[in-house]
């Protein structure tokens, strides 16, 4: 029995020393500690569509072992790979975490990922080419040090693959909800084209440009709008005119989406309006071709005629002999662009031009003053002729259809004629004919047939933008934009083939 017991200790001595050696060298091995030592920043801001590709870099001490990895977005893990690729498919915050581990443990790094609208604030463009294809163009206000650019594409099909646009864009306009809910660029579109489409308006919302809401009008043969007379911020149960091409106007009521026969407005009017908003009220002057005079709509009331003596309705028997417009015809009007200094020295009245034109003389008059309001309480009107002045413009080619922008900075009007700038001090009224004005020319662009078709102006009126397009380019983008000096005229910036045809630009706000 000694000799068997003997036996198995010899037997089983080797097993045990190695088990124990085993032992002994685990215990002493280092453990594999993981360090992401650069490749993942604490925040990242994408825009839109943006697609980033975030790669860690990472160390080990001790022994080489598979790394596994987990991304995780608001807790949810949505990758395994070593690589993160994010496409920002849709605007906000996002919480993120990075783990990475292995055998001997894990490591953690928090981040998070801002989507950013890449239309936040910038020069918008609408434009469309000869066969009426619709198409918007935004060029972001660069950050310091950055430099300005054109996003790449159209933003219609960029941001709505899926959906095509009708033809003939016409107007736009960037407005909100009395809420402050949403926020939206309406654009109005006749139809037409090649795609022989229907009059449509769209709300694009003003941070994604992707459509939230559409309205396609086929229920009146003559709606082909051309003008959209919305405020800034839109009301419920608040209807706005669309100036039509015949010179109708129908009534557009944002919060319901629907469009119906004018009700106040009944007669024929010219393809322009100005627009002003107080605190709580708006204006609307629209030029009226049948009765030869400058239309109001106040809050909904009128329209009211402006007068020598106080505003008129046309069935006033004293309309014909105190309207301000008797024997002179209509051509264009323009809101005074003011920087906010200046319109709160105002009392946040804001100034307005009318352009006339008198046959008997052969010149443009221009008239400029303050909006007017309607006292409903005491039935009478707050606007004076002492608010208002005139000018006289010799050699003006302005039309109708001219495009044109007028500053309070330097008392200037500036329209187009052909490929040329010129640039009215509105503000140097001549006593008498030897002392008329011309408008001389602030700017010319190289190509002698391009044809300017609107103007934008920075906040601060130093920057005056002029898009234009170029009829015997053979791009099919034969739309540029210029950047000019408003005082001197000095090219300052030039984007050149950005768009089809400009119709109109604005300054998008945040």
């Amino acid at each position: 029995m000694r000799i068997l017991r003997l036996y198995l200790i010899l037997m089983l001595l080797p097993l045990a020393v190695a088990c124990f050696e085993d032992n002994s060298t685990d215990a002493t091995q280092p453990i594999s500690e993981i360090t992401i030592v650069s490749g993942v920043e604490s925040v990242y801001n994408v825009g839109k569509n943006e697609t980033i590709v975030i790669t860690p870099v990472i160390s080990l001490t001790g022994e080489e072992k598979n790394l596994s990895y987990t991304w995780e977005m608001d807790l949810v893990e949505v990758s395994h790979d070593a690589a993160f690729t994010f496409t920002g498919t849709s605007l906000g915050k996002y919480n993120c975490r990075l783990i990475v581990s292995n055998d001997d443990g894990k490591t953690f790094f928090p981040f998070t990922i801002f989507v950013n609208s890449p239309y936040e604030e910038g020069i918008t463009i609408l434009s469309r080419n000869q066969q009426g294809k619709s198409m918007l163009s935004f060029m972001q206000t660069p950050l310091d040090g950055e430099k300005a650019k054109f996003a790449v594409g159209d933003c219609f099909a960029v941001n709505n693959p899926a959906d095509k646009f009708a033809a003939g864009a016409v107007d736009f306009v960037q407005c909100r909800d009395a809420n402050n809910t949403g926020g939206w660029l309406i654009i109005a579109c006749q139809g037409g084209g090649e795609e022989n489409d229907a009059p449509t308006i769209y709300y694009l919302n003003e941070k994604t440009f992707e459509i939230e809401n559409m309205l396609t009008v086929t229920e009146y043969a003559d709606f082909k709008p051309v003008k959209l007379g919305l405020t800034p911020v839109v009301y419920p149960q608040t209807s706005y005119p669309v100036l039509c091409e015949n010179g109708k106007v129908y009534d557009f009521s944002t919060a319901e989406a629907a469009v119906v026969q004018g009700r106040k407005l009944q007669s024929v009017y010219a393809a322009d309006c100005i627009v002003n908003t107080g605190n709580s009220s708006y204006e609307i002057l629209l030029w009226d071709n049948v009765n030869n005079g400058l239309a109001l709509i106040y809050n909904g009331y009128g329209p009211y005629y402006c007068s020598k003596e106080y505003h008129l309705m046309l069935n006033n028997e004293k309309f014909v002999a105190n309207n301000y417009f008797n024997g002179r015809s209509f051509l264009a009007m323009t809101k005074i662009r003011m920087t906010p200094e200046q319109l709160s020295k105002t009392g946040n009245r804001n100034e307005f031009l009318i352009l006339t034109s008198v046959f008997t003389i052969g010149r443009s008059e221009v008239l400029y003053t303050d909006f007017w309001g309607y006292d409903f309480t005491e039935q009478k009107t707050t606007f004076t002729t002492s608010d208002t002045h005139s000018g006289l413009l010799v050699n003006s080619p302005v039309t109708a259809e001219t495009p044109c922008i007028a500053n309070k900075t330097y008392t200037t009007l500036l329209f187009a004629d052909g490929n040329k700038v010129r640039s009215w001090n509105y503000s140097a009224l001549p006593s008498d004919f030897s002392k008329l004005t011309n408008a001389d020319i602030l700017y010319t662009i190289e190509n002698e047939d391009a044809v300017i078709t609107g103007f934008e102006i920075s906040d601060d009126h130093k920057k005056t933008y002029v898009a234009y397009y170029e009829p015997d380019s053979e791009n099919e983008q034969n739309g540029s934009l210029a950047v000019i000096d408003t005082d001197t005229g000095a090219l300052l910036e030039e984007y050149r083939n950005i768009s089809y045809q400009p119709v109109k630009m604005i300054y998008k706000k945040k």
